[in-house]
């Protein structure tokens, strides 16, 4: 659907003459595409989401030695806010084409419930375990970008690539954590505002997590036994965020 909407972009400007003669205004900043680097800064906001992939029923061992069956499920019941910062380099390999580096930082959380499907509180309710686990992530998209040709002011895109990211935040003592290093798949669309004295990027994208993210070591370095069930619960865990970003050349 966006390749049909911007290759209808391209078409409507650049081969109807009777529009563009017609539609023409003053252009700022005319020849910023034309230089071979651009350099800018970004910042913007995000939505992080974790799924997972629940084991079922486990047998738990506890302190005692007692051998029980558990069965205990695993949410990320919403998708969580947080906000981004970042540096743009981009590098112009053609007319319509770039490719863009923008080493980024994403601050936020997950919200995870864990529900003991065996065991009940005072309600008749399972018993409810949360976990409020905080990400600091450093990433590094090498993306490529393909424009459609400048109108007056504006130019849309398309973009694609991919993202290596290192979790820089952790506790030893939380129920689950996240591998330190993942890589994700992004693509999104955006457009180029040129205005008098900058230019102006809005740019929305989808992020999705090659392959799973949790740490299946973290469960064996868990003190308490009571959280090894916990943290058992899950055998995989799909990283996928949502950006909005602004970014200023």
């Amino acid at each position: 659907m966006m390749m049909a909407l911007l290759s209808f972009i391209i078409y409507h400007f650049s081969f109807n003459p009777v529009s563009a003669q017609t539609d023409r205004r003053v252009q700022y900043k005319p020849y910023i595409d034309l230089r071979p680097m651009h350099f800018g800064i970004l910042v913007g906001a995000h939505l992080q989401d974790l799924e997972f992939e629940n084991v079922g029923m486990q047998t738990v061992t506890d302190e005692e030695g007692n051998v029980t069956n558990r069965l205990i499920t695993c949410d990320a019941d919403r998708w969580s806010p947080g906000f981004s910062v970042g540096v743009l380099a981009e590098l112009r390999l053609h007319e319509n084409f770039s490719l863009r580096v923008t080493p980024t930082m994403h601050f936020g959380a997950k919200h995870l419930t864990f529900l003991d499907l065996q065991n009940t509180d005072a309600a008749d309710k399972p018993v409810k375990q949360t976990q409020d686990l905080k990400n600091t992530y450093l990433t590094l998209p090498i993306d490529i970008k393909f424009a459609a040709p400048r109108w007056n002011n504006h130019r849309p895109y398309l973009m694609a690539g991919i993202s290596p990211m290192i979790n820089m935040t952790g506790g030893e003592q939380d129920i689950i954590r996240l591998n330190r290093f993942s890589t994700m798949l992004e693509f999104g669309i955006g457009c180029d505002f040129y205005l008098p004295f900058f230019k102006l990027i809005p740019e929305l994208k989808f992020c999705f997590g090659l392959g799973s993210v949790l740490d299946k070591n973290h469960v064996n370095e868990l003190r308490d036994a009571n959280l090894k069930a916990f943290a058992g619960s899950v055998s995989s865990a799909q990283s996928k965020m949502f950006v909005l970003t602004f970014y200023f050349e």
